[in-house]
């Protein structure tokens, strides 16, 4: 009776410990949100090591103290909105990796957001710029990137990862994400919802148009349409209605589309001489 009594108390705890956590409606991630954490402890960390390394890291230092702090702005004023369901679990810290030639951003699991310098440097409009990083904010939120990895190199493996003792699989997965690699692709679903939750997200900032996405992609579009495609599309289909969908997602909620003062943004370009 004992051993039966044990064996029910470990079968208890192992389901437990692999609760399925719903991640939008093609897929379930297996990850709990400590997981998701330590995961994203360990790209991140691989991150910084890789680009450091590469002398591209922004560090959060006195001579980077300006540009970070409109950063912080920006980046917050999304983050506090109200809407992002993972505020207080995950670390939600933002990092600038110094590449005028990568039109690109990215988030971790758990929340380690970068933007590349040549993102900021090619838009002008803070609404757009915070619309990015409304998009990356909510495939992390949403746990996009943890379901994707999940499917690509399975739970066992992204637990050793997370435990920090599979280095190599971890380099594979930090280049990935920074489009070092093949790049992590979304599927479809998963940036359609990336985007609608951008809309929300803006929308609870009660100062950034809630449609600040759609005008990125706009830009984007121009560029492809005279064959340059950014490098953001690589990691990030494009569906013909995405523009569409943004503005009806954000008609549907009434939310503003009324333009930000680009005062942040104007002077995050100026510190980093953009």
């Amino acid at each position: 009776m004992k051993l039966k009594k044990s064996l029910l108390t470990l079968g208890l705890a192992v389901a437990s410990a692999f609760t399925f956590y719903s991640c939008g409606d093609d897929g379930v991630v297996l990850f709990s949100i400590e997981d998701d954490v330590n995961l994203g402890n360990q790209v991140a960390n691989q991150v910084d090591s890789t680009y450091r390394a590469q002398g591209k890291l922004l560090e959060r230092n006195a001579a980077n103290q300006q540009a970070y702090m409109h950063m912080d702005r920006i980046v917050n004023r999304v983050l506090n909105s109200g809407e992002v369901q993972y505020r207080q679990e995950f670390t939600w810290d933002v990092k600038i990796i110094k590449d005028d030639e990568q039109l690109n951003a990215f988030a971790t699991p758990g929340g380690h957001i970068y933007v590349f310098t040549g993102l900021i440097k090619y838009l002008n409009d803070e609404d757009h710029f915070a619309g990015v990083i409304a998009h990356e904010i909510a495939h992390a939120d949403r746990r996009h990137s943890v379901k994707q990895l999940q499917r690509q190199y399975g739970i066992n493996l992204l637990l050793s990862i997370a435990l920090g003792n599979n280095p190599s699989a971890l380099k594979e997965i930090a280049g990935q994400l920074s489009g070092t690699l093949a790049g992590l692709k979304f599927s479809r679903d998963a940036e359609t919802e990336a985007d609608n939750y951008s809309v929300e997200y803006l929308g609870g900032t009660d100062y950034y148009a809630c449609d600040g996405a759609a005008g990125f992609f706009i830009k984007m579009n121009e560029e492809a349409a005279q064959g340059t495609p950014p490098e953001f599309l690589s990691t990030h289909p494009n569906p013909e209605n995405r523009i569409e969908n943004i503005q009806q997602k954000a008609k549907d909620d009434g939310c503003s589309t009324a333009t930000a003062p680009d005062n942040d943004y104007t002077a995050l370009k100026n510190a980093l001489r953009l």
